[in-house]
């Protein structure tokens, strides 16, 4: 599929429409510059795998509860508040389109923790909540610090065996397109490693890298609109786009057995 400006979907599915209506994104920190559209074709953004034990959930209108686990671009790091990260405006996505479904997202993101880290907290930060979906933000803090990751994909399955067990949906999302992280030659094979097992476990992946390369480098986009002073995280604008892409993944994914062919959800300005 080619690029194009997502809001040009509107049309395609009145499913998809009444599934996204009512959604908005929070101007940038800076008032004066409008805020850019947040664009993504939807293949960039479709998960391979259904949700099932979210479709399960909300078959049943019991709670979903999702816990988001990663590194400082899960907990906030360089977002104006708490609200701004991307567990917190997930949250807010997924109400507005399920208004009567109970959901709750746990942000369990510690800032500078590597893969075996997660791991160690994986029993209390994860299985304890007993999720029916994990967000798992990994790879970044590896990268940048010129850690050799050949072992990380065992690490990696050592955490989706734990996930398995508790029965809950999988997602993986992989490191920032910033300059930071990019700035290291191994992070496009991070990025490969975490994709290449997500397919050999049947796991599903959130392409963050890619999403975020894609503004860059399609749109046009300075790194100054979607990357805070810092070089590496995120900021408010960013963190709600992403949040708004994986909503729309997750629903189109939780949803997808009863959904037709041609009935893709977009993004919306």
């Amino acid at each position: 599929m080619q690029g194009t400006d997502l809001a040009s979907w509107a049309m395609k599915s009145l499913a998809a429409a009444a599934l996204l209506a009512g959604l908005a994104l929070p101007l940038p920190a800076r008032a004066e510059t409008l805020a850019p559209a947040c664009d993504a074709p939807f293949d960039l953004l479709r998960l391979a795998q259904p949700l099932s034990r979210v479709a399960q959930k909300l078959a049943t209108r019991e709670q979903i509860t999702i816990v988001a686990i990663g590194s400082s671009s899960t907990s906030g790091a360089g977002a104006s508040s708490p609200a701004g990260s991307y567990p917190s405006r997930l949250a807010v996505e997924l109400k507005q389109r399920f208004p009567d479904q109970p959901i709750v997202v746990i942000n369990s993101g510690v800032g500078g923790e590597e893969i075996d880290d997660m791991l160690k907290r994986f029993d209390t930060a994860v299985v304890s909540a007993k999720p029916d979906l994990v967000l798992w933000q990994l790879g970044t803090n590896s990268v940048i610090r010129d850690h050799k990751f050949s072992a990380h994909d065992g690490s990696i399955r050592e955490g989706l065996n734990k996930i398995r067990a508790v029965g809950a949906d999988i997602v993986l999302i992989d490191p920032q397109f910033a300059p930071k992280v990019i700035a290291k030659p191994q992070a496009e094979q991070m990025v490969e490693l975490i994709a290449t097992t997500a397919k050999l476990e049947d796991v599903d992946l959130f392409r963050r890298f890619d999403v975020m390369k894609r503004w860059r480098e399609v749109d046009n986009m300075a790194f100054e609109t979607f990357v805070s002073p810092d070089g590496l995280h995120l900021n408010d604008w960013s963190y709600a786009c992403i949040a708004k892409g994986l909503g729309i993944a997750i629903a189109e994914a939780a949803q997808r057995p009863v959904m037709s062919a041609t009935a893709m959800p977009h993004l919306v300005p």
